[in-house]
């Protein structure tokens, strides 16, 4: 028997209303996410990527349709789940590991309980000796390293990052997406990964999620057939190219890219 989707998103749509206007966010979205998958969506700005997210968390509830993780039907927040959000929300005053704890804190767990594993955790995203440290003394890159360790500390069935690099330089976006890599062979997940740049979602995913402009649409599901780890190497193969291209011609055909600038000298 086929296992059953770790996520189930089915008809969903989603409106929102203010001031008397109602904004339509999705439409007719309809996705399947399996047992330890990788995917990402990627589109252009406002097409409904972190409200689709958001859905599955149980944090927002669909205007029509019908959302499932883990088989079961979400009409409240899940809580088998890490959410991983673009900018690192960290309390000033608590040192690095305390942060990291505050996550089993507030849902009752004992921390004591969880030190060692929040220990090694930040061990592995090069985080080491940091552990007193408070967030100002740290750089955008580690605030960021120490959210994905709080999101992932009470070892969750599931992970959800909402553009978790996009605040961050290139260089360290390029070695985060390396290390987020190396992080998820090590303890695999189920991860949906919302973000904007085609790159960064072919080397990611087992399959990218194109979406159109608002109201979102699923485009087209492209799965990327290219071998892991996927390094600073993984850029020079054919596959990189030929999915980055096929995405890039999907939003050209649509109008969100443009080959020339419309600007005029």
């Amino acid at each position: 028997m086929t296992p059953a989707p770790a996520i189930l998103v089915r008809g969903v749509g989603k409106s929102f209303r203010r001031a008397g206007q109602e904004t339509r966010a999705l439409a007719g979205v309809d996705l399947d996410v399996g047992a330890g998958e990788f995917v990402s969506i990627v589109g252009p700005s406002g097409c409904g990527k972190s409200t689709l997210l958001r859905l599955v968390a149980g944090l927002l509830e669909p205007s029509e349709g019908t959302v499932e993780v883990l088989g079961r039907r979400v009409d409240r927040p899940v809580t088998e789940l890490g959410i991983v959000f673009q900018s690192p929300v960290l309390l000033d005053w608590r040192s690095l590991l305390d942060n990291v704890l505050a996550q089993v804190e507030l849902r009752g767990m004992r921390a004591a309980d969880y030190r060692a594993r929040a220990l090694e955790l930040l061990a592995a995203v090069g985080l080491a000796g940091f552990e007193d440290r408070l967030p100002h003394e740290l750089s955008g890159g580690m605030r960021q390293r120490a959210q994905i360790v709080r999101a992932l500390v009470h070892d969750p069935t599931l992970l959800l990052m909402d553009e978790p690099f996009g605040a961050l330089d290139a260089l360290t976006r390029e070695q985060m997406r390396v290390d987020l890599e190396a992080l998820w062979l090590s303890r695999p997940k189920t991860v949906l990964f919302i973000t904007h740049s085609i790159d960064e979602a072919v080397l990611l995913s087992d399959r990218v999620v194109v979406m159109g402009e608002r109201p979102g649409r699923i485009d087209r599901i492209l799965p990327i057939d290219l071998p892991r780890p996927r390094g600073l190497e993984a850029r020079e193969s054919a596959g990189f190219d030929a999915a980055q291209r096929e995405i890039t011609e999907i939003f050209l055909s649509r109008g969100i890219l443009r080959r020339g600038s419309i600007l005029k000298a």
